[in-house]
């Protein structure tokens, strides 16, 4: 009866090189499973993904004033569509042009949406606008209002509200806005709505 031979000298070496490749693609396959959970609970995004402030929903009802050409207005006739809704007060005429800027542009950046969006200035007190101004906003809605009005909007006096399209607050902005935020906040609003 012949006798079992012993392994050769080298293959306990080469098993142990056969498991490294089944070693390394499983810390392939994971990297980017750790890499992620590490990202996530290591840098926390901001919660917030909007410019703009939300707001608590309610609805904006009562906002009624005069157009510059004495017909009456009433904000709830644009129901139907997203409203940029700026507000200024008598002393506003320079800090109210970059407002008003920023809502065309933003506005205007929505390219084929933008008609789904009104924009609104509610003027309190005297007098009007310049004429040279309402001539660089076509298509502006501008309203003389009662000075109480500021007060139903939760910011006040010079700032910019959005408004959806069944009448409630959605967001606010400060007095002097980043146009691109606007664009943002509203691009992503109308890609998402189904009305207005």
């Amino acid at each position: 009866m012949a006798e079992a031979k012993p392994p050769p000298e080298g293959q306990p070496a080469r098993s142990r090189l056969a498991r490294h490749p089944l070693v390394w693609i499983a810390a392939i396959a994971l990297a980017p499973i750790i890499a992620s959970y590490t990202v996530y609970y290591l840098f926390p995004r901001a919660p917030s993904a909007n410019y703009g402030t939300l707001l608590p929903t309610a609805p904006i009802a009562g906002i009624e004033g005069t157009r510059d050409d004495g017909s009456p207005f009433r904000l709830d006739e644009l129901r139907g569509r997203w409203v940029l809704v700026a507000l200024g007060d008598e002393g506003c005429e320079r800090g109210c042009e970059g407002l008003l800027y920023a809502t065309r542009q933003a506005r205007t950046m929505q390219g084929k949406e933008q008609d789904r969006i009104a924009r609104v200035f509610l003027r309190a007190g005297e007098p009007t606008p310049s004429p040279a101004l309402l001539a660089q906003h076509p298509g502006l809605i501008v309203a003389r209002v009662a000075t109480g009005v500021a007060a139903k909007f939760p910011g006040g006096a010079r700032a910019l509200y959005l408004v959806d399209p069944l009448g409630n607050f959605v967001l606010s902005y400060p007095a002097n806005p980043d146009i691109k935020g606007i664009a943002k906040d509203l691009s992503r609003l109308l890609k998402a709505s189904q009305i207005g």
